[in-house]
């Protein structure tokens, strides 16, 4: 196969608000399963009576992560919120998602800096690749078809929650080159490989929100393909993903839009570490003051964002053909700043039709102590006003944007080449094969 890449200081406690919520804490048990049964078209778990142990999501963890107890945090989160809560992670062994799923996790996130963890330091995926290897297949290519069976594999998994809703939940995102971020063409190229070889329904093609790949968004939603749109970190931004989104629907010529889907990545912490680290060099008391609040803010008006484009006369023309919103996901929910609450990413952007990815920090702790209720649009005012005073303050959100854009992209592609060159030193090691 070819290349598909040729496819183309500490801050100060936060005070209390409504956006940022001190929860309680509550301590959840959870055991360890004794069995993993796997039937031919799905994989189950069985267990005998559970230990008594903390959550533990890790990938490969000897015994699994666990039989969790049968209702938690995430159950509230879907069946009194509406918010679905998703797992960033995924490696091998798969089975591992067993107990999340169990524990009400509804979906799975994964990018080229997962797969680049999770292929680097386990032991997993060496059968495989040395099979491919000496089987002919070049680096990248032997890479694909790794990913491609994770990929498969958890949408076994999470294809009967996609069954119970409709196609409206339990997907798996896999995202396209980062090689192609700038590459509109080889982007679509890229996506409908992709979609082919997983040639499951319940798969997430991710596309970065790139200048470049918003004309892709259009043309892979067009085609039919479902898409998880990410990179997201301006409102400018956000509004032209919905526009693709839109444009795509009417432009794809079916009479049924039903089963055409997709999620809009909005980037929340990342948004506060580079906001924070301005905020610090204006320095003024008023500036320290709103450090830590800018990304759930913007994430607040995002929400308002979402709920004025899917009304109206246009969207019930969609409506009626099938067509369901392209609903908003809180993605880089984990808190980098040790001094925030571990669930300000999480609790204070509950709100229904969303999603809420969370790598294993943050889903522990919203496991743990996490508080489900309506927070997005709790206070609107107050979000409009911090968003406003960090204007007023020469804090330029288009280039917040653009440079979170530019370094998450960066660091993606960084991690792409980190594992192909990993994946080489393993070949040469094995003496198999060159790029």
């Amino acid at each position: 196969m070819a290349s598909i890449s040729n496819l183309s200081t500490p801050a100060t406690p936060l005070k209390s608000s409504p956006l940022l919520p001190k929860p309680p804490t509550v301590s959840v048990s959870i055991g360890f399963p004794s069995k993993l049964a796997l039937s031919s078209s799905r994989l189950s778990l069985r267990s005998n009576a559970p230990l008594a142990a903390s959550l533990l999501v890790k990938c490969s963890q000897v015994g699994g992560n666990g039989t969790p107890v049968k209702q938690t945090t995430l159950h509230d989160l879907y069946h009194k919120q509406g918010q679905s809560p998703w797992y960033d992670n995924l490696c091998r062994p798969v089975t591992d998602l067993l107990p999340l799923i169990e524990s009400g996790v509804r979906g799975v996130t994964s990018n080229p800096a997962i797969f680049q963890k999770a292929i680097s330091t386990s032991n997993a995926y060496n059968d495989q690749f040395k099979e491919l290897v000496q089987g002919g297949k070049d680096i990248e290519s032997a890479y694909w078809e790794l990913v491609v069976k994770d990929i498969q594999d958890a949408c076994r998994l999470f294809e009967s929650i996609y069954d119970e809703t409709d196609g409206g939940d339990g997907y798996v995102s896999v995202e396209v080159s980062p090689q192609l971020a700038d590459d509109t063409k080889g982007t679509v190229d890229a996506a409908k490989w992709l979609h082919k070889v997983v040639d499951r329904p319940n798969v997430y093609i991710k596309i970065p929100a790139t200048a470049a790949c918003v004309p892709s968004i259009k043309d892979v939603i067009a085609l039919g393909i479902s898409v998880n749109v990410t990179l997201i970190f301006s409102l400018s931004r956000y509004e032209a993903v919905i526009d693709a989104y839109l444009d795509g629907l009417e432009a794809s010529g079916l009479d049924d839009l039903s089963r055409v889907t997709s999620v809009a990545s909005f980037f929340v912490s990342r948004v506060d570490t580079l906001v924070d680290k301005m905020l610090e060099k204006i320095g003024t008391p008023e500036a320290l003051d709103l450090r830590g609040k800018a990304a759930n803010a913007q994430a607040a008006l995002a929400f308002q964002l979402y709920q004025k484009k899917f009304s109206g006369p246009r969207w019930e023309a969609l409506v009626k053909k099938g067509a369901k919103k392209q609903r908003l996901l809180w993605a880089s929910t984990s808190v980098k700043n040790p001094a925030y609450p571990d669930t300000l990413y999480v609790a204070p952007l509950v709100g229904p039709d969303t999603v809420s990815t969370m790598p294993d920090q943050a889903l522990q702790a919203f496991i743990d102590h996490g508080v489900v209720g309506r927070t997005i649009d709790a206070n609107v005012s107050e979000a409009e006003g911090i968003y406003s005073a960090l204007e007023k303050l020469g804090i330029d959100w288009s280039f917040v944007g653009n440079q979170l854009e530019v370094e998450g992209v960066d660091s993606f592609k960084k991690a792409f080449v980190s594992l192909l060159d990993s994946l080489q030193e393993k070949a040469n090691s094995l003496k198999l094969v060159s790029l």
